[in-house]
């Protein structure tokens, strides 16, 4: 049986300037999501996807990224997407890093955040993995979860 995995994760344009004195900063986001695409439930390695988080500064930044919690799980670990029309979820989880042990949160938790100098334009990588194992029903899944970028 396969799952079919939708967008699991978007962000609002956002885009702010602050005021120093003199000096100024603009910085703007945008994403990619985590897009799975098919999950099957018999498959007994995890499922892994990458999104993107594209962070543009002028003149330049030290920023600090935060994923919030899942809506549907209520936590970090696990994150949860809904199916479209059932009551089914499936567990996920987003990370910071390629090999996927340092949960993205919003640093409670046992989960971290990013900080970085950002020089005009930056992407971050957003590794995700669905855990294998999960009896869900066939259908589309799908979660939208709050990025924010502070500055």
């Amino acid at each position: 049986m396969v799952v079919k995995v939708a967008r699991v994760f978007t962000c609002t344009l956002l885009f702010s300037v602050l005021l120093y004195g003199t000096a100024w900063t603009a910085c703007g986001v945008s994403s990619t999501g985590v897009d799975f695409g098919n999950y099957d439930v018999l498959n007994p390695a995890p499922t892994d996807s990458v999104g993107r988080i594209i962070v543009l500064c002028f003149p330049r930044a030290n920023v600090t990224i935060s994923i919030g919690p899942s809506p549907n799980s209520g936590g970090f670990n696990p994150r949860s997407m809904k199916h479209v029309s059932a009551s089914y979820l499936l567990d996920y989880n987003l990370y910071r890093d390629r090999n996927r042990t340092e949960i993205w949160g919003d640093g409670t938790g046992g989960t971290f955040v990013v900080t970085e100098r950002v020089n005009f334009f930056r992407i971050f990588r957003v590794y995700g993995r669905i855990p294998p194992g999960q009896d869900v029903l066939v259908g589309d899944y799908s979660e939208t979860l709050v990025v924010t970028v502070t500055w």
